[in-house]
């Protein structure tokens, strides 16, 4: 049931995944790209980043490494896109002060991720046996979906001192499972950031996070699984730019809290899809 995973054995696993995915593949280039185009413009103003969403989504149609690295790239590109929109308002100081520790945590985070799938099968689920990644990003998704849930969490907040391990944590978690903005929220919401100032500084760092970890996704991955679906990334990195364009005016006007309900949902169904082994 188990095994120890080689990079021989971990391309042989996830062209045999990729190969069963293909009859949902016309699904998902319509789906996808309209998901990220609908939370890019939502998560400006909603606190919650686009790879929470997306990660869900691309999990019902991927493998689950290989959907965790199409997330960072189109994540990437979004926030990069954002950042173009925002520069002028992030706030350096804390830029640095949170960002350089998350170099750090999303490189142990990331590389985490990749060795948990050299390790023996946890248990036998419905449609094929659960991987220790399985296991570990569907708790997250549980642990951050009832984030989203609890409105007292938005009050949540850690003193400056913080803000350094803080930074290091919210990067192993980004790192990890790709979900680092509700940790990033809770410590630079007394960091006396002004509301773009808050949103540009955080764009700032979630590219950061993202630099660090592709290229550790990429180092474990079988040559060509990630470019071979390049029409479906940028098509759906295209939908997230015109999102993140639109979300950036609507800014002063939209809270959405019956979209952070939808979101926790879907994470929680995704949650418990990995972890009996549905998907």
């Amino acid at each position: 049931m188990g095994y120890q995973g080689s990079n021989k054995d971990r391309a042989g696993r996830l062209e045999v995944a990729w190969l069963s995915t293909l009859d949902r593949m016309e699904i998902g280039f319509v789906v996808i790209p309209f998901i990220a185009l609908a939370a890019s413009l939502i998560t400006l103003v909603s606190g919650f980043g686009l790879g929470t969403v997306l990660l869900p989504v691309f999990a019902v149609v991927f493998p689950l490494e290989l959907a965790v690295a199409m997330t960072a790239v189109v994540h990437l590109l979004s926030n990069m896109f954002k950042f173009v929109l925002l520069w002028r308002d992030v706030d350096r100081s804390v830029f640095l002060r949170f960002g350089l520790p998350g170099i750090v945590g999303a490189w142990l985070g990331a590389g985490l991720l990749m060795r948990l799938e050299d390790l023996p099968y946890l248990y036998p689920g419905v449609n094929g046996p659960v991987s220790v990644t399985k296991a570990v990003v569907g708790s997250l998704m549980v642990v951050f979906a009832l984030l989203e849930l609890l409105p007292q969490v938005k009050r949540w907040s850690l003193a400056s001192r913080w803000m350094v391990p803080g930074g290091a944590l919210s990067g192993f978690f980004g790192g990890l499972s790709g979900h680092q903005g509700a940790l990033r929220s809770i410590f630079l919401l007394r960091s006396g950031l002004g509301k773009e100032a808050f949103i540009a500084t955080g764009v700032a760092i979630a590219v950061l996070v993202d630099l660090t970890r592709i290229p550790v996704y990429l180092g474990r991955m079988p040559d060509g699984l990630l470019t071979d679906q390049m029409g479906l990334l940028t098509i759906t990195t295209l939908a997230a730019f015109l999102g993140a364009w639109w979300g950036k005016r609507l800014i002063p006007v939209i809270t959405l809290r019956m979209v952070r309900v939808v979101v926790a949902v879907l994470l929680l169904a995704t949650a418990l899809a990995l972890i009996t082994g549905v998907l």
